[in-house]
């Protein structure tokens, strides 16, 4: 059970909170707990929402190698919540199938073919581990796959923007609200 009060939806008059619930239900097909737990702190709900809106519309990333990296990068830390959310969205949102996402999450970067998405998400998982091992090489390696500076700034934000709601998820016990299936295929095989 969540350790904060999970907000009731109906209790929301505010319009741009009312607009991110609108952006998650076109991804996820509803609002999920995560959401609602970060209701209780309205004001930085929206701000944190719309950064996170703007990571994913305005850079060089596209919205599949995002969703790569939050499976990815919330796996690693060891947040099942998070694992299912990123998965979520990849399949519903954005049409990809289960049985991909599922090798995906079970055998990482290994189960990518595009050698650019390799690439970033290799960036991403040694960000996340050990941001202080990132070499010239490393951006180097980016550099080489399309990505600007613009573009390296956006999924180092991006690894620690995923990072920050694994932390809020774990530490708050955000109740889960996804499909069993993907919690199980990631945390309880293992």
């Amino acid at each position: 059970m969540a350790r904060v009060e999970i907000v009731k939806p109906s209790n929301v008059s505010d319009p741009s909170i009312n607009a991110i619930f609108n952006w998650v239900t076109e991804m996820e097909g509803s609002v999920p707990n995560h959401f609602l737990v970060e209701l209780n702190f309205p004001e930085y709900f929206v701000a944190k929402l719309s950064s996170t809106k703007v990571l994913w519309e305005a850079g060089e990333l596209a919205l599949d190698e995002i969703q790569h990296i939050g499976i990815l990068v919330s796996k690693a830390n060891g947040c099942p919540y998070c694992t299912a959310a990123f998965c979520t969205i990849l399949n519903h949102g954005l049409k990809t199938e289960s049985d991909y996402i599922s090798e995906v999450i079970t055998k990482g970067i290994d189960a990518v073919d595009s050698d650019r998405l390799r690439v970033i998400l290799e960036y991403a998982l040694k960000v996340n581990l050990s941001p202080k091992d990132i070499e010239d090489s490393d951006i180097e390696s980016l550099r080489s796959v399309g990505l600007t500076d613009k573009g390296v700034v956006q999924l180092t934000h991006i690894v620690s923007d995923f990072a920050s709601y694994n932390r809020l998820n774990l530490a708050l016990d955000t109740d889960y609200d996804y499909l069993e299936m993907w919690k199980s295929i990631a945390f309880e095989k293992s």
